[in-house]
């Protein structure tokens, strides 16, 4: 192509790009004329308006959030310096003295127990001994477990957290039995009668059936072979369930295909920052800020002990949201992944429940699945009504949790049992009142206020009881 004929076609596009211009701008002015300044609209704040999208506001509170909790920090670091130290923590746990040693001996002593009731369960699957036996044998079994270990940290005197550890340990073992006994008769009396009841069949495994054996798992799992009652009593069984991350006993588990690596790595990396960063917490933020509050609290100075419970909240909050992403998540999912354990719904969205009710059978799912099959529902067949049994579970609750606080601390003010009961007014109250967005918020304000307050409540009995004279919090 010579240059005067591109020369000609670079004119021809100039002039046809003047000309398109010129007309999308008679075009934009015609709009502007046409159309009108106002019509009818809501405001962006106004229901009515149907916006939704406030992730600007959601940042910028996420920024003041994270601005007035690091001025908090720098607050804390310049007034008393670095806190942190890992030795304290190394002598706690690992360096005991004498009056540890027999909570220590529970750890492996809790195997007695275990192995008692697995051999009952032998016995009463050949009928060597009658139900009535080994039922009272059980009892006394699952007594034993619950008392015994309270009774030497209440004789010893222990470390307070040890010996927490050790009976949270007891705990999950009554449970945990308490399911595989139940299931277990449950097995017996449809062996027993001969009866074939599909809903209890499919909730306890008992039998295996040509349906349930062609269902296809979902999202990678693969079902193993069905075991029946009584081949399921052996040790190898036995301890899975112990050791699973579940108190509900079933005799055919959902298994995982494969351990997944790099997900383990993940939760296990995740397992030791996150437990690093809790005991520096701990240590920087929480020790110091429990310590300044019980002289306000021991000279019943209410403005300054509501200044020290407001100021105790945010970081007592932030260590417990940490906390049970490190349980829930983390730990509970390296367990079941070295188990190939297949459930892993250890929670809920509990941070959208509108209500108490909603968040107690979320954020737990493990023990809220425990008490709804071995103690709401028994109940509600038995003739209670549903609050009757709802009552009931929060009571079964509230004794466990003020277990794992008053016994370790050797004192009895049933703060945690109180609080857990008062889970059922404040549930029927936000229920009857509060709706929606309203009902949430008013659930993480008892979340936010109701753990420092108990939190500091106990420290101060056991800092009037223990060291009226002394730091509350041992010197790191």
């Amino acid at each position: 192509m010579s240059d005067s004929s591109k020369t000609r076609l670079r004119r021809t596009f100039s002039t046809n790009r003047v000309v398109q211009e010129q007309e999308n701008e008679r075009k934009e002015k015609a709009q502007h004329v046409d159309k009108p300044c106002h019509q009818h609209t809501d405001s962006l704040f106004s229901s009515t308006s149907g916006f939704s999208n406030y992730r600007g506001l959601i940042n910028l509170c996420i920024v003041l959030l994270v601005l007035s909790n690091g001025r908090v920090a720098l607050e804390n670091l310049i007034k008393y310096g670095l806190l942190v130290n890992p030795m304290y923590w190394v002598r706690l746990f690992v360096f005991q003295g004498p009056t540890d040693w027999p909570c220590a001996a529970l750890f492996l002593c809790i195997n007695v127990f275990l192995l008692g009731a697995f051999f009952l369960e032998k016995l009463l699957s050949k009928k060597t001994i009658s139900e009535s036996t080994g039922n009272a044998l059980h009892v006394i079994n699952l007594a034993v477990i619950i008392c015994l270990p309270a009774a030497i940290v209440l004789s010893v005197h222990p470390n307070p957290v040890f010996s927490s550890m050790v009976l949270g340990l007891h705990t999950i073992a009554f449970l945990k039995l308490i399911s595989y006994i139940t299931v277990n008769k449950w097995c017996r009396e449809y062996l027993q009668s001969k009866k074939f009841k599909k809903t209890r069949l499919k909730s306890t495994s008992c039998l295996n059936t040509a349906d349930d054996s062609k269902d296809e798992a979902p999202n990678g799992f693969e079902e193993k072979k069905y075991v029946e009652y009584p081949n399921n009593l052996n040790l190898n069984d036995f301890y899975y369930f112990m050791i699973a991350p579940t108190l509900c006993y079933e005799l055919n588990f959902p298994r995982s295909a494969r351990i997944r690596k790099r997900f383990l790595i993940k939760r296990l990396l995740e397992m030791v920052i996150l437990s690093q960063v809790l005991l520096g917490l701990l240590q920087q933020w929480m020790f110091p800020t429990i310590n300044n509050s019980m002289k306000p609290f021991h000279n019943s100075d209410y403005l300054s002990s509501m200044e020290r419970l407001l100021k105790l909240a945010i970081p007592n909050h932030i260590l417990w949201l940490i906390f049970f992403y490190w349980f829930f998540h983390s730990c509970l999912n390296v367990v079941a992944e070295l188990l190939c354990f297949g459930d892993r719904e250890f929670y809920k969205d509990w941070w959208n429940s509108q209500s108490i009710t909603a968040f107690w059978s979320s954020w737990n799912i493990p023990v809220h699945k425990w008490a709804r099959r071995h103690l709401y529902l028994p109940m509600v067949k038995s003739g209670y009504d549903k609050t009757m049994s709802s009552v009931a579970v929060f009571l079964v609750s509230a004794f466990f949790h003020e277990y794992l606080v008053s016994v370790p601390l050797r004192m009895f003010r049933v703060w945690a049992f109180m609080g857990m009961l008062g889970q059922v007014p404040f549930a029927i109250i936000t229920s009857k009142w509060l709706n929606g967005h309203l009902s949430n918020m008013a659930l993480w304000l008892s979340l936010i206020i109701g753990q420092p307050l108990a939190t500091l409540m106990y420290v101060h009995d056991y800092y009037v009881i223990h060291h009226l004279h002394a730091d509350v919090i041992p010197s790191t």
